[in-house]
């Protein structure tokens, strides 16, 4: 399955890749800004495709990270995944 996911991913690694790194750096502003700033299930989508993106990114590069790494990957993943769960009931 990792083989599978690693084929896939390669296509849209190498186009972010080829892009700007400020238009990346700029989706990913937006995208925690909508999440911190917005309401509801627009503030929680906001959130949860940052935290798609973060889980993919951590999911190709854990075979390469040491423990502190994949340590740090994994709590970024949970505190934003609970942000984004909390926007959504309107507990944040």
């Amino acid at each position: 399955m990792r083989a599978a996911i690693e084929r896939w991913s390669a296509a849209p690694v190498v186009l972010m890749h080829r892009m700007p790194r400020v238009l990346l750096l700029a989706v990913v502003f937006v995208l925690l800004v909508i999440g911190m700033v917005g309401t509801g299930w627009v503030a929680a989508a906001g959130l949860l495709v940052l935290a798609a993106a973060l889980g993919w990114f951590a999911y190709l590069n854990w075979p390469a990270l040491d423990v502190s790494g994949r340590v740090l990957r994994a709590v970024a993943l949970t505190v934003l995944t609970g942000f984004a769960l909390a926007r959504a009931v309107g507990r944040f």
